[in-house]
């Protein structure tokens, strides 16, 4: 997608031509190397008009906004990471608007907001936080671009706090690597 970035601007973007740009390995790749990270994606791509930039949460909601992706006939980017899906199993998967978050979970001490795989991860810290007592409300924000202001601003006037969950690298440092790494 870098390399390319001109292109979406010129080819696409400023034409406003309805194409669907499907982005494979977003975010942190790991084994991949350094040239195949997609670290930079919802960055520029956020910043090219006339774009649509969504991420989905698991492979039902990736279905529904590829076909949304079609039938909205101007220029989409939809970026999905390396791998399948992950163990928490969504109870359904709320029909795409254009600009629409999705509510996962309703709470009342802290707004968590993510987008795509990193969603996953928002109902684990859920889980965990819950331990000690705090009710987090979880935004599936499907959409970088255009963002769900309303709902997200109306989630946080309630809770007061918000965090965002963003892409990172999923491989686990091992002990001895995080010691070798403290102490440099």
């Amino acid at each position: 997608m870098q390399r390319s970035y001109d292109q979406l601007i010129h080819d696409i973007a400023i034409q406003n031509i309805p194409v669907t740009i499907a982005i494979d390995r977003a975010g942190i790749v790991g084994a991949d190397g350094e040239t195949h990270q997609g670290l930079f994606d919802l960055a520029f791509l956020s910043e090219i008009p006339n774009f649509v930039v969504m991420a989905p949460k698991n492979f039902e909601e990736f279905e529904k906004m590829l076909e949304f992706a079609i039938n909205l006939k101007r220029p989409v980017a939809i970026r999905y990471p390396r791998g399948g899906e992950g163990k928490v199993k969504f109870d359904n998967c709320d029909k795409i608007n254009l600009g629409k978050a999705e509510v996962i979970k309703k709470g009342t001490d802290l707004t968590i907001i993510a987008i795509g795989k990193m969603v996953e991860r928002a109902v684990e810290v859920s889980n965990l936080l819950e331990k000690d007592n705090v009710n987090a409300e979880i935004i599936n924000a499907r959409f970088l671009k255009p963002l769900d202001k309303e709902i997200i601003l109306s989630s946080v006037r309630k809770t007061k706090k918000a965090i965002t969950i963003e892409d990172r690298n999923t491989k686990r440092r091992t002990r001895n690597n995080s010691n070798r790494i403290n102490k440099q």
